[in-house]
């Protein structure tokens, strides 16, 4: 047992580390890469905030859940910044491309988060052999993916612009 949250100890900021680079080398650079890191801790938020609703001790199932949450909350806001930043590549302004970005991935976001959640309760709340396990790995996940959802559906448009306007205001006055 100590080992293996010694182990957690070093693969979960690793884990984090990697999902940043891939991220970077999505984007190509360190804004939008930190603008889609902001997903992570409102998941874990959420992932710790399911497991005191719970009353489920941190574990280390609970760390693996932890890894897998915060790959899932990178992924549904990275359909959601992608499509904005295409649309904006299209020739959209910030505004009408955040709009429309964010009503046009409301749909694929929700359903993400919904079928990934869905298929969690299963394991929430299961009695039978190796539950003790199963249940700290899907609270977490399900917790972190509801507050991840919000967060991408409502805050990281607002990030997004705020983050941006500087290219906006930039660009016009270069004009």
């Amino acid at each position: 047992m100590i080992s293996a949250a010694q182990r957690l100890q070093i693969v979960i900021p690793v884990a984090l580390g990697l999902i940043f680079i891939l991220l970077y080398t999505m984007f190509g650079n360190v804004r939008d890469g930190l603008l889609m890191f902001t997903d992570v801790p409102f998941a874990l938020t959420g992932g710790i905030f399911a497991l005191w609703l719970r009353d489920i001790p941190l574990s280390i199932s609970a760390g693996v859940g932890f890894i897998a949450l915060s790959g899932v909350a990178v992924l549904n806001g990275l359909v959601m910044l992608a499509f904005i930043r295409g649309l904006r590549e299209k020739g959209l302004s910030l505004d009408d491309a955040i709009q429309t970005g964010a009503l046009t991935r409301l749909r694929p976001v929700l359903m993400t988060a919904l079928v990934a959640s869905i298929g969690f309760v299963p394991m929430a709340l299961a009695t039978g052999t190796g539950a003790e396990v199963q249940r700290p790995l899907a609270t977490v996940v399900i917790g972190g993916i509801l507050s991840s959802t919000a967060l991408t559906l409502l805050v990281l448009p607002v990030l997004y612009r705020i983050v941006h306007r500087r290219d906006v205001s930039n660009s016009e006055t270069s004009a």
